[in-house]
Parts: structure tokens; C-alpha cells; sequence
């Protein structure tokens, strides 16, 4: 499968999809980090995936999402924004909205 098939794929079956550098657990930079505390603080499970494993993810998902920077995170097939995205709304209750409405609507 092409590498922006399975790009495309990740986002569609996933409801709530998180491109990040590192794991929830281990995330390897800060705003991998900031990204995934205000993900987790809305307490709905979500995917992810470590585009320092999948370099060829980390090359594409640029180009197919037209946006230069990680972390990226997707809601309903939409993209959400990096991290000052993610925190701003997260810091105005907006996120938890966004992911509680996308959560139940799996």
C-alpha cells in the first residue's frame, strides 16, 4: 500500500488519531508532550503514531496534511492543529468537546 493510502487509512479508522514524536508514555519532545496531556486530560482512549519509528510517515503526513510541523492531531478525519492548537483549546474547553463528541461517535 502507498505510504499516503496508509496515511489516509490511520485517519479515516481512527476517530482520534495522534502523530507525535515518541509515545503517550515516552514522549520524546515537548510539544509531543503538551499535546498528550491535554489529550489525556480529556480521558478518551485515542490512537497514535511515532513518526520517529515510521520515517516514512514522518516525511509524507507534511505533504498530505499540508502542514509542516509535529505534533498533528486529527479528529474525525479533520486536523485539529500542532500543540499551541491542541493547548489553546484544551486551556478554553474547547477540546474536551471536540474529543468527548468524536469519542461517542464511535
Amino acid at each position: 500500500m502507498d505510504i499516503m493510502e496508509t496515511i489516509k487509512e490511520q485517519i479515516e479508522s481512527n476517530s482520534i488519531i495522534l502523530y507525535m514524536k515518541g509515545s503517550p508514555n515516552q514522549p520524546q519532545c515537548g510539544f509531543s508532550a503538551r499535546t498528550v496531556q491535554s489529550l489525556m486530560s480529556c480521558g478518551e482512549r485515542f490512537a497514535f503514531v511515532d513518526i520517529l519509528s515510521n520515517p516514512e510517515i514522518r516525511a509524507n503526513l507534511p505533504i498530505y496534511a499540508n502542514w509542516p510541523t509535529f505534533p498533528q492531531l486529527w479528529v474525525a478525519g479533520e486536523l485539529v492543529g500542532g500543540c499551541d492548537i491542541v493547548c489553546e483549546m484544551f486551556e478554553k474547553g474547547e477540546l474536551q468537546t471536540l474529543i468527548k463528541e468524536a469519542a461517542a461517535a464511535e
